[in-house]
C-alpha cells in the first residue's frame, strides 16, 4: 500500500540519489533502480520484507546481533583508530575484557565483514561528539553492499548517579535528573498533592529531544520491574514498589521517548526485565549463578504484582521487551496463573522461555515487536541451558522467540544453528523483518541517518531543560523525620548559628571529595554561615551515602541493609567475613552527639539506592531525610523552605534484619515476591514489616511529610 508522504530531506555521504518520477531515492544497493526498500512511499513492513528478499545469510546473522562499540575518542592508542580518531579500529582478544566473549574487531571490519548493524554506546563524550562518530559510523555502513544503516542503542542517560557499568554506564552530559526511584518520589509526592505523574512526562520529553539530536535511537530502559525483595541490588533503577504507578510511569515514558507510533524522531524503547526482576531469592542476582532463580512462593503474585507494567509496555506500543537472565523456579514456587490459566514453569532464563515470551508476551499481553536478549546470554548468563553449546544455545533462545542477542558479535555460533538446521530460515527472517522495519520506522533509511553535531550541542546545553531537571531534584526530597518542626531552617531559625557540613561514604576518599562539593554548593546558596569544625557547629547537615554489593558477584553472605561498619555476617557457607556499607559510623556519632549536647540539631540525609534499615542512624537525627541520588543544592532548598517537600517513598523501608530473616531452610520471614506495602498480610503474628521511628513515622510506601 502506498502512503502519501512529502519528500524527505535526503543525504548520502557514499552512495547516489536517483530521480524516480520527479522523487528522490538512495540508491542504497547502487543498481540505479528503485527497489522497493529504498522507496520512502511504502510502509516500514513492506520495506523490510522486501530488503530481507536480497540479504545473503551473513547479513541476517549480523542484523540478529548487538555489541557494545567503543568510541575513537576512548581508544588512547590513536593508530588504532580510524577517520581521523573518530573510530575505534582496536582488537580485542577473547577474555580480554568482560565484553570479549569472543574475538572483538574494530568498527569497520564488524561492520563491512560481520555485517553488525545494532551497537551498545557505553562512552560518554560530548553530544557533538557522540553525534559526530554515529553519522561516522552510518557512513561506513553506506558504502555496504545494501547500504544498510545502524542503530546505536543505550542505557539511560539522564540520571544523577555514580558508574555503575552495565546499568548506569553514562551521567552527566545530557539534562541531569535525580535517579528513577527520585523521580517516582517526586511524582508520587505530586500525586498525593492532588496532581499526577506529568513530572515524568515532561521527563520523557526532554530526554527524549536530547537523544534524537545526538542520534541515539534506541534505549535500553527503563526497568518495569515491580520491587519485592529488599535486598536486590538494582532496586536504585527501578521505580519502586507500587504496580499500579509503575504501570502509569511505563505507559508515560513510552509515549514520551517513542510518541505514538514509531516515526522519524521517535526513540525506540526496550522495556526490560520482563516478566519482572524483583521476585529474587533473598535479593541475589541473575548476573551471577547464585541469583539464578526467580522464586514465585505466593499464590497469584506474578499477575497481581509483577506482570502489570509489562502489560502497559505492551498496550503502549513498547518496540521491544529485554527478558531477564533469571529460570523460573518450580520448586520454589506455587502456581501461578495468568488471566485463569495455569502457568507452566520450564526451568530455562526468560530469553529461553518459549511459553513466557509466545504465549503471555505475544499472545496475552499483545506485543508486537522484537525481542532483545539481555547481555551474554549465550555465555555467561546462560541459565538453565548451561549445558547446551554457545551454538546450541542461539538456537534454543531464537526459536524461544528472541530476536536480537545482545552483547555479543559472535556470528560464528549463531550462523553454525542456521547451518545445522536448528534455526529455520522463515524464523531468521521472521527476526529480520521485526528488526528492519523498527529501522524503517526511525527513518534511518531516510533523512534520519545524518544528524547534525551543532544541532546536537544546541538542543543538550537549554538551560530550560536543565532549569526542570532541578526542579524535579526538589521534588524528591523526602522529609521521613522532622522532630519538633526542626525544619525549615530559616534565617530567624538559624539568625547566624553555624551549620556543620559532611558527606559520609563507603569510600573514604569519594567522602573527602563529596564533603567538599556539598559545602561548596551550600555556599552558592548562601543561606548558611558554614563552620569546617563541628564542635563549634549548632546545626549539622550530613549526608550518608551508603553502598552494599556488587553488580556482577554474589556477596559471601545475604546483601547488607543495616548502615554499618565492620560488622561480623555469616557466610552462606558457614564462614564469617566483615562488612561496611558505610564509613566512618564511630564520626558520626561523635558529631551528632557533640551538636546535641549543646542542643543544636541534627539533619541527616540518607541516599537511597536500596531500601536501608535505618536503626543505626535515626535515631541520631532531628530530621531525617531521603535522597536518591539528588543534588546536595536541591536538598538545602527544602531544609532552608525555599522549596515545600513534596516527594514520598516510592517503596517501604524494613523495620529490621528479623523481618527480612532468612531461615536455615532460605525461606525469607517475609515473601521475597511481594512489595513492601503487603508484606504485613504474610508476616508471622508480632512482626510488622515497616520501620517505625522515634516520632511514631511508619517509613511505608507513600510515607513523606509535608511543612
Amino acid at each position: 500500500m502506498e502512503q502519501t508522504h512529502k519528500q524527505p530531506d535526503l543525504e548520502v555521504r557514499v552512495k547516489n540519489i536517483i530521480e524516480v518520477d520527479g522523487l528522490k531515492f538512495k540508491d542504497l544497493n547502487g543498481n540505479g533502480k528503485l527497489d522497493p526498500y529504498k522507496d520512502w512511499r511504502l510502509s516500514p513492513k513492506e520495506r523490510a520484507e522486501n530488503l530481507v528478499s536480497l540479504m545473503n545469510i551473513d547479513e541476517k546473522v549480523g542484523m540478529m546481533l548487538i555489541n557494545t562499540r567503543q568510541m575513537g575518542l576512548s581508544q588512547k592508542d590513536k593508530s588504532k583508530t580510524s577517520h581521523d580518531g573518530v573510530l575505534d579500529e582496536s582488537i580485542v582478544e577473547k577474555g580480554e575484557n568482560i565484553f570479549a566473549a569472543s574475538k572483538i574487531w574494530g568498527t569497520t571490519h564488524t561492520i563491512e565483514n560481520m555485517n553488525l548493524r545494532h551497537f551498545i554506546l557505553r562512552d560518554n563524550w560530548s553530544p557533538a561528539e557522540m553525534a559526530e562518530w554515529v553519522n561516522t559510523m552510518n557512513e561506513v555502513c553506506e558504502g555496504t553492499r545494501l547500504g544498510i544503516p545502524c542503530l546505536i542503542a543505550s542505557n539511560s542517560r539522564n540520571e544523577n548517579t555514580e558508574f555503575i557499568f552495565g546499568m548506569n554506564d553514562a551521567a552527566g552530559i545530557f539534562s541531569t535528573w535525580p535517579g528513577t526511584l527520585g523521580l517516582a518520589a517526586a511524582a508520587q509526592g505530586e500525586i498525593k498533592n492532588g496532581g499526577d505523574s506529568s513530572l515524568i512526562s515532561q521527563f520523557a520529553k526532554i530526554a527524549h529531544d536530547e537523544w534524537d539530536a545526538v542520534g541515539l535511537r534506541k534505549g535500553y530502559m527503563y526497568m518495569a520491574d515491580t520491587v519485592t525483595d529488599p535486598r536486590w541490588q538494582r532496586i536504585y533503577g527501578t521505580f519502586g514498589e507500587d504496580p499500579e504507578f509503575i504501570s502509569d510511569a511505563i505507559g508515560r515514558l513510552i509515549d514520551g521517548f517513542q510518541g505514538e507510533e514509531l516515526g522519524n524522531h521517535s526513540i525506540a524503547m526496550t522495556t526490560k526485565h520482563f516478566p519482572g526482576g524483583g521476585a529474587r531469592e533473598n535479593g541475589f542476582d541473575p548476573h551471577y549463578e547464585e541469583g539464578k532463580w526467580n522464586l514465585y512462593p505466593t499464590p497469584g503474585s506474578l499477575e497481581k504484582y509483577h506482570l502489570p507494567p509489562f502489560q502497559a509496555a505492551a498496550d503502549h506500543g513498547t518496540s521491544s521487551f529485554m527478558p531477564y537472565y533469571s529460570i523460573p523456579s518450580i520448586k520454589k514456587s506455587v502456581v501461578q496463573e495468568f488471566q485463569g490459566e495455569d502457568i507452566p514453569f520450564e526451568e530455562v532464563g526468560f530469553t529461553f522461555n518459549h511459553y513466557f515470551l509466545n504465549h503471555i508476551l505475544r499472545g496475552k499481553l499483545g506485543f508486537k515487536g522484537y525481542i532483545n536478549s539481555d547481555s551474554g546470554v549465550t555465555n555467561k548468563m546462560s541459565w538453565g541451558v548451561e549445558t547446551l553449546s554457545e551454538a546450541e544455545r542461539f538456537a534454543k533462545a531464537i526459536n524461544a522467540g528472541t530476536d536480537l542477542v545482545s552483547d555479543t558479535n559472535d556470528v560464528e555460533n549463531l550462523k553454525k544453528a542456521i547451518e545445522n538446521g536448528w534455526i529455520s530460515e522463515k524464523r531468521i527472517n521472521e527476526a529480520n523483518v521485526r528488526l528492519l522495519t523498527e529501522m524503517f520506522a526511525l527513518g534511518l533509511f531516510d533523512d534520519r541517518t545524518y544528524v547534525s553535531p551543532e544541532h546536537a550541542a544546541e538542543v543538550v546545553s537549554d538551560q530550560a531543560n536543565w532549569d526542570a531537571a532541578y526542579e524535579a531534584h526538589k521534588k524528591s526530597v523526602t522529609v521521613l523525620k522532622n522532630h519538633n518542626q526542626t525544619l525549615p531552617l530559616t534565617a530567624e531559625k538559624l539568625d547566624n548559628k553555624r551549620v556543620y557540613i559532611e558527606v559520609f561514604h563507603k569510600e573514604p576518599e569519594r567522602a573527602a571529595l563529596y564533603t567538599e562539593k556539598a559545602r561548596k554548593e551550600c555556599q552558592e546558596l548562601g543561606q548558611f554561615t558554614l563552620t569546617d569544625n563541628y564542635e563549634e557547629a549548632d546545626t549539622a547537615i550530613l549526608f550518608l551515602s551508603p553502598k552494599s554489593g556488587a553488580y556482577f558477584n554474589a556477596t559471601p553472605g545475604l546483601l547488607e541493609l543495616e548502615i554499618c561498619e565492620d560488622k561480623t555476617l555469616t557466610a552462606l557457607d558457614g564462614s564469617t567475613y566483615q562488612e561496611t556499607t558505610l564509613t566512618g559510623m564511630d564520626h558520626l556519632k561523635e558529631v551528632a552527639d557533640s551538636i546535641h549536647i549543646r542542643g543544636g540539631k541534627v539533619i541527616i540525609s540518607v541516599n537511597l539506592i536500596l531500601p536501608w534499615i535505618l536503626g543505626n542512624v535515626e535515631p541520631l537525627a532531628d530530621v531525617l531525610i531521603a535522597g536518591y541520588d539528588t543534588y546536595y543544592k536541591a536538598q538545602y532548598e527544602v531544609m532552608a523552605g525555599n522549596s515545600r517537600p513534596v516527594g514520598v517513598l516510592p517503596l517501604t523501608l524494613p523495620a529490621s534484619e528479623e523481618v527480612i530473616a532468612v531461615g536455615e531452610d532460605g525461606k525469607c520471614v517475609s515473601r521475597n515476591d511481594v512489595p513492601g506495602y503487603d508484606k504485613d498480610q504474610y508476616m508471622p503474628e508480632g512482626l510488622q514489616y515497616a520501620y517505625k521511628d522515634s516520632d511514631g513515622n511508619v517509613y511505608k510506601l507513600g510515607h513523606g511529610l509535608r511543612f
